[in-house]
């Protein structure tokens, strides 16, 4: 039982002396759009630790936005031909060069909680545009 506690407190002691140990979210639902019918699969990590969002897509370069050059987030949905909804996150950035803008499609069962993880890392509530409804309160 002892050599099981000791591991257990040193961890603990990490986590407490750098609170940015645990601090990061990642997602493994998202695409990212690359042209007009392409998208890519992706990972978006909220990382407290970079300050910043990250996307890793499957196929290209990864994308880091820092929480500081956040503008503005929102959310909107749109109704695809046979009845579904695509979820869209955008997060419009400026990285001294200009403005940009980061566009991600979520999945359905994920967009919530990726929308709250977004408000929690990066202080940001997502605009809700259009008629979306971040559903039941």
């Amino acid at each position: 039982m002892k050599r099981l506690l000791l591991p257990l407190l040193v961890l603990f002691l990490l986590a407490a002396a750098n609170p940015g140990f645990c601090e990061q979210t990642s997602f493994h639902t998202v695409k990212l759009p690359l042209s007009p019918g392409r998208q890519v699969k992706a990972v978006l990590t909220l990382n407290d630790d970079h300050k910043a969002v990250e996307v890793e897509p499957a196929k290209g370069a990864r994308i880091s936005v820092p929480y500081g050059k956040i503008e503005k987030v929102a959310y909107e949905y749109t109704l695809q031909v046979m009845g579904g909804k695509e979820h869209w996150l955008r997060i419009d950035y400026n990285d001294g060069e200009g403005h940009k803008v980061l566009l991600l499609q979520m999945s359905g069962h994920d967009y919530i909680k990726i929308l709250d993880a977004v408000k929690a890392h990066t202080g940001f509530d997502p605009e809700v545009l259009g008629n979306a409804d971040r559903g039941p309160k």
